[in-house]
């Protein structure tokens, strides 16, 4: 069942950047957080993406929001890929593709891929929009922008 407007985002854990427990109920219900699924590290379009979310990320946090990006890469590779990219959000390593059943990401491009999906959740825990769009770089302004509806 795939997570839908409305909706409360359950509970959840997950290993950070820096391989620590990532435990989704500190953050949901305390703040709005942007949830953003995207199909792998160092790869042009999520390259693109993490640096634009990386780029406007004081505007999230004055805000409020926290971002929090989540793939199915090892947490070597998200620390690689943090590094490189000075990303200043965590990254959450879902391995076995827990939190993306969880939330009901759904796959993209003919099911090759891992689905590009953000997920805007309101400081009650409730989701106040789903994004679903391969086009990597529209991510941010749409989730900046539903930020400040419920801010």
């Amino acid at each position: 069942m795939a997570l839908k407007l409305g909706d409360t985002v359950p509970n959840f854990t997950a290993l950070d950047t820096n391989g620590k427990e990532f435990r989704s109920q500190d953050y949901v219900g305390k703040k709005p957080v942007v949830f953003y699924f995207y199909p792998k590290d160092n790869t042009p379009g999520c390259t693109a993406q993490a640096c634009s979310f990386r780029d406007q990320y004081e505007d999230f946090k004055d805000l409020g929001a926290e971002v929090i990006g989540i793939s199915s890469d090892s947490i070597t590779s998200h620390q690689k890929f943090t590094k490189q990219y000075r990303l200043p959000f965590q990254l959450l390593s879902d391995s076995d593709r827990k939190i993306r059943k969880l939330f009901g990401v759904p796959s993209g491009m003919l099911g090759l891929l891992p689905g590009r999906v953000t997920y805007i959740v309101d400081k009650t825990g409730s989701i106040t929009m789903i994004f679903d769009s391969i086009m990597a770089t529209k991510h941010i302004p749409k989730a900046l922008e539903a930020i400040k509806k419920i801010v």
